[in-house]
């Protein structure tokens, strides 16, 4: 009985992760450019030929708001729902990316991929209420936000996603 119980705990837990696995990919965009090197999300541009890391934007960013910016940095969360936001992180520093007038989304399954964002840049506050949202969002247990949060955020008008060689 214990042997026929544990196979069948064996099984039940392969097939939990190989859902995991298949999480269907939402794309609800398509890039407006394709190059051998990347895909471009928004505005057609070329990619921007002075760019800065994340961590210098950020380090850099004193007590101005609402800066044009070029950044690289790698997705680290991608909202699972839609593809409507996502987290830009370079080494300890990262933002939340959203899109100019919600008009492009970029696919969900993005995530670990290195980025070239164009857009403004600035610091907000978020109340509990938005920050649990978007912990949700991202599939994160919206419990643990407590409080207001400072985050730095950027309204995209382009991305630009590297390709995996």
């Amino acid at each position: 009985m214990k042997k026929l119980l544990l196979i069948i705990f064996i099984l039940g837990f392969a097939n939990v992760l190989k859902a995991q696995d298949n999480k269907e990919v939402i794309r609800l965009s398509e890039p407006v450019t394709v190059t051998e090197s990347y895909e471009v999300y928004g505005s057609a541009l070329e990619e921007p030929k002075e760019v800065s890391t994340l961590s210098e934007v950020l380090s850099a960013m004193k007590d101005e708001n609402e800066k044009v910016i070029s950044t690289k940095a790698s997705i680290a969360e991608v909202c699972e729902k839609k593809g409507c936001f996502f987290v830009a992180q370079d080494g300890d520093m990262t933002a939340r990316i959203t899109f100019k007038d919600y008009a492009f989304f970029i696919p969900t399954d993005s995530q670990g991929k290195e980025v070239t964002i164009v857009g403004t840049l600035s610091k907000k506050v978020l109340t509990e209420e938005k920050a649990k949202h978007y912990a949700e969002d991202a599939g994160k247990n919206a419990d643990e936000v407590i409080g207001e949060q400072v985050e730095y955020s950027i309204v995209a008008t382009s991305i630009f996603i590297k390709k995996e060689v």
